[in-house]
């Protein structure tokens, strides 16, 4: 039987995390997942996994639990203001202090073009990848304050930076919002202790990119410069990299974890 080493493909422990308590949104599946369990890899004290779906949120934090790390599972609707506020005050209360999060939910519109688009679906596609994003931040930021110090990382995509696809306006807009939003915060936060800054993936195979609609997946994976598809778990090392102390000059920034795409 595999190891969870084995079977993440994870390098030797760095403890880039060691001691400190972790926050996922969108925690149980794809890219919040891979960060999840690479904080606990990486030492984390405790790694807390926020989603809707309670099963998965589960099965990863008892992956956690498996590598270490005091984990829990947390059900939350990140576009409502109640379970947000409700998460970050279940975070501190159970572990003391919230020192890194990743603000990982997101969420893709059926590809279609923009003039065919209902408008409940820029509400959803919006809700969740910028007012969640602002939730966040708005009950993250002050626990953080308190504290002395914090890090966030958002999850933002290369769309956000180069619209790459016809069919996926409302996806490419909200990401956009998503690094902007980003930015100011971070110029806000840095004098005050807190690093705030973006991750922007590109091609990775994920649920939501295998539900995108693309016909050709190898053909997609052919026209990038590295001739491959990434993994989630390449991610996640960037993630966790931005929230170290390795990235502690690195603020408001925009980290293309994408194999090249935006150079090309």
């Amino acid at each position: 039987m595999e190891t969870l080493k084995q079977q993440y493909d994870l390098p030797a422990r760095r403890c880039r995390m060691a001691g400190r308590v972790g926050l996922v949104t969108g925690g149980g599946s794809g890219i919040g997942r891979a960060t999840a369990i690479l904080m606990a890899q990486e030492g984390a004290k405790a790694v807390v996994i926020a989603g809707r779906r309670e099963q998965e949120g589960q099965a990863v934090a008892a992956e956690c639990r498996a590598l270490g790390a005091q984990s829990l599972f947390v059900p939350t609707d990140v576009t409502r203001e109640d379970e947000v506020a409700q998460l970050v005050e279940t975070t501190v209360a159970r572990f003391g202090c919230l020192d890194v999060a990743f603000n990982n939910a997101g969420l893709q519109e059926r590809r279609a073009l923009l003039e065919e688009q209902e408008s409940s679906v820029y509400d959803s596609v919006f809700n969740t990848n910028v007012r969640a994003v602002f939730l966040c931040l708005k009950y993250q930021v002050p626990v953080m304050l308190k504290q002395g110090a914090g890090r966030i990382v958002i999850n933002a995509s290369v769309s956000g930076l180069r619209n790459p696809n016809a069919g996926l306006s409302l996806y490419s807009a909200s990401k956009a919002a998503v690094i902007s939003l980003m930015r100011s915060a971070a110029m806000e936060s840095a004098p005050r202790g807190i690093r705030i800054n973006a991750v922007a993936p590109g091609r990775v195979v994920t649920d939501m990119m295998l539900a995108s609609g693309i016909a050709d997946m190898s053909a997609v994976a052919a026209a990038l410069p590295i001739r491959r598809m990434g993994k989630p778990e390449e991610v996640a090392q960037a993630v966790v990299w931005l929230a170290s102390d390795e990235a502690s000059y690195v603020v408001g920034h925009v980290l293309a974890a994408d194999g090249g795409f935006i150079a090309s």
